[in-house]
């Protein structure tokens, strides 16, 4: 009987760890740690225009080696996905970004501390003739901060800055 026990918690164990080494990130992704889960912003937006509320979240993917984002705006209106990874060729950070307007980006991304990267992105099919974007990404108090400029029509916009809470909601597509 005690040998079955016994045999019992080693698989046990055993279980546990492989599940423990399953949900881990690769080294080059661990920033991207704390904003796995679910999260909205609601948009700052002008008197009598329309609410802005994004959702979003972040999962780790391809056995720790990705992280896959997915977000929608106003429950559908627009939405996308993306996909982080470590490029071994470029010696970095790299992503592609789909949306539901016809549009993609590919960029890149530094690490700036810990808690803080930037993002610098491609824009491919844009209709509004942006063809660049620069965003900062930093995780603080549970909460994380995006700042982003658009390159449209050859100028560079103000930054717009969104904050990003923990959030119960799901993302939607239409």
């Amino acid at each position: 009987m005690a040998y079955l026990k016994s045999l019992l918690l080693s698989i046990c164990l055993c279980s546990l760890s492989v599940m423990a080494a399953e949900q881990q990130l690769d080294d080059k992704l661990k920033v991207f740690e704390p904003y796995l889960g679910t999260w909205q912003s609601d948009f700052n937006v002008a008197a009598g225009k329309p609410a802005v509320q994004d959702v979003s979240t972040w999962q780790r993917a391809l056995n720790g080696t990705a992280i896959k984002t997915i977000h929608s705006i106003n429950e559908g209106e627009y939405g996308g996905e993306s996909m982080i990874f470590w490029d071994n060729k470029k010696q970095s950070l790299v992503f592609y970004y789909f949306t539901t307007a016809g549009f993609y980006t590919q960029g890149t991304m530094n690490v700036l501390s810990p808690t803080q990267f930037v993002a610098y992105e491609n824009v491919t099919g844009n209709k509004d003739g942006i063809t660049k974007v620069k965003s900062t990404s930093e995780f603080k108090d549970n909460s994380f901060v995006v700042s982003t400029s658009y390159l449209k029509k050859g100028q560079w916009t103000k930054p717009d800055t969104r904050t990003y809470t923990r959030s119960e909601k799901t993302v939607k597509f239409k």
